[in-house]
């Protein structure tokens, strides 16, 4: 048992039989109402969605900081996807998107680096400019995506793409020079610094790679809802949280080697979760107690106390 433990496989383990465990107490619970094959197949299309930024926060969140325009810069990308779409078809679609997601994710780590400020105040700040854009991008209107060009919300295609960034993501911090800084800032800012890291050149390259990832959720988020309203008021924060589990997942079984792994399936159990509340006839609002119970207790499991710290 204890060669198990010590496995880099046991963390993926463990989270399968959490998967299982989750399907069979719902499915007991409301055999008629959740978990056949349809419903699963669409539920985790959603937990493909929301793990592909979930990959994307992971650049910025193993280092410290966090990204709360997140939802900011769906709403805003989704919304070019759809206006690109129209002029340029599917090329518009796929590179509007990931320009608009990267090119927010790079002025979001050029400011919080130059105002030298709390990520959170940073990112919450430019989610009421982003939510503007998007105003002004729609008149306030809701857009949405022509029929000839839904097939990013459906499987095959939503698979292969969501695929494609998660083997992106698990190359890049397992294979190139990005992930291995990425993880020494995580470990000790102070150390790597020392050592000749560029921590702010390497933190400015996480959030523009999260941006990246947010373009691409982007994709398949308005593929599959189809629609997309502008969003005001940072009403855009709602979308922050789910992503921001699946990565909370990632850094909590990091250890084992495999965060991409346990993203993925760490979307999957909160999907489980979500729909399995609704189909034992809980009102939808009991996702948003489901998500924030969640929260606190992946928080509570992945962030080690330190004595005498001041917690801020």
């Amino acid at each position: 048992m204890k060669k198990l433990k010590q496995s880099q496989y046991y963390g993926i383990l463990l989270l399968v039989v959490m998967l299982v465990a989750f399907w069979a107490i719902f499915k007991i619970l409301a055999p008629t109402t959740f978990g056949s094959p349809d419903k699963l197949a669409t539920y985790m299309k959603s937990a493909l969605i929301y793990a592909v930024g979930g990959c994307g926060l992971y650049f910025i969140c193993v280092m410290g900081p966090f990204d709360m325009s997140v939802g900011a810069n769906i709403v805003l990308s989704s919304i070019i996807a759809c206006n690109a779409s129209m002029k340029f078809g599917y090329i518009g679609l796929v590179i509007a998107p990931l320009i608009c997601g990267t090119l927010i994710g790079l002025i979001n780590g050029i400011v919080y680096i130059k105002l030298h400020i709390s990520s959170l105040i940073v990112t919450v700040a430019l989610s009421l400019i982003y939510e503007a854009l998007s105003v002004y991008a729609t008149n306030g209107k809701n857009v949405i995506l022509d029929m000839k060009y839904r097939a990013f919300g459906d499987y095959p295609a939503n698979l292969i793409l969501a695929l494609l960034a998660y083997l992106l993501c698990a190359f890049i911090l397992k294979y190139t020079k990005i992930g291995t800084y990425t993880y020494a800032i995580g470990s000790n800012e102070v150390v790597a610094k020392n050592m000749g890291v560029n921590v702010q050149k390497y933190k400015i390259v996480a959030f523009t790679l999260a941006g990246l990832f947010f373009g691409l959720q982007a994709i398949l988020t308005i593929s599959f809802g189809t629609s997309m309203t502008s969003a005001s008021n940072l009403s855009s924060m709602s979308r922050n949280f789910t992503p921001l589990m699946g990565t909370f997942f990632g850094l909590a079984f990091k250890k084992y080697g495999h965060p991409v792994i346990a993203i993925v399936i760490g979307e999957m159990i909160i999907q489980l979760m979500f729909n399995g509340f609704v189909a034992l006839g809980a009102p939808t609002t009991i996702q948003n107690v489901v998500t924030g119970a969640a929260l606190l207790t992946i928080v509570a499991l992945t962030t080690k106390p330190v004595k005498g710290l001041v917690v801020k």
